[in-house]
């Protein structure tokens, strides 16, 4: 087999290459725990993530869309506010979400992978399909039969 050149890591620290964060543009964020354990399978260490991303939308640094927190990572649509960079966004939420969890849980240690993957979306991007597609992931993994029974998740529609 040819060498295709080095490997992409999974996770940047900074938004794709070639990239620069841009108000009022939407984003889909992914991001995974450290060695993907299963943290927010727990619903209480699941709320204080819920709690950092409220956190920035209440703020205003971001606009949130839509955001499911699966048992090991994140999904996360977003506005992103004015005069905000998404890498500072995506520190803020992973730093004060992983001080919270592990005074919860009595730990020390990553929470988070380092990274996380950025999809911005374009104007012909069907908006409601991707809500849809971020809110539906507990159902596709099998962790609930309907939507609506999963706890950690919200969207303004869907």
């Amino acid at each position: 087999m040819p060498d295709r050149g080095p490997k992409t890591p999974p996770h940047s620290r900074d938004l794709r290459k070639g990239r620069i964060s841009e108000a009022g543009r939407i984003y889909h964020i992914r991001t995974t725990t450290a060695e993907r354990q299963p943290f927010f399978a727990d619903l209480h260490i699941g709320r204080e993530l819920v709690h950092a991303l409220r956190f920035q939308h209440e703020r205003g640094t971001v606009e949130s869309l839509a955001f499911v927190v699966m048992p090991d990572h994140l999904h996360w649509l977003i506005v992103l506010g004015d005069g905000v960079e998404l890498r500072t966004v995506m520190h803020s939420v992973k730093s004060f979400s992983a001080q919270q969890i592990n005074r919860c849980i009595g730990r020390t240690g990553a929470v988070w992978q380092d990274g996380y993957f950025d999809r911005a979306l374009r104007a012909e991007d069907d908006l409601r399909a991707v809500a849809r597609y971020i809110v539906a992931n507990p159902l596709r993994a099998g962790l609930v039969t309907r939507i609506g029974d999963y706890p950690l998740w919200d969207a303004i529609w869907v």
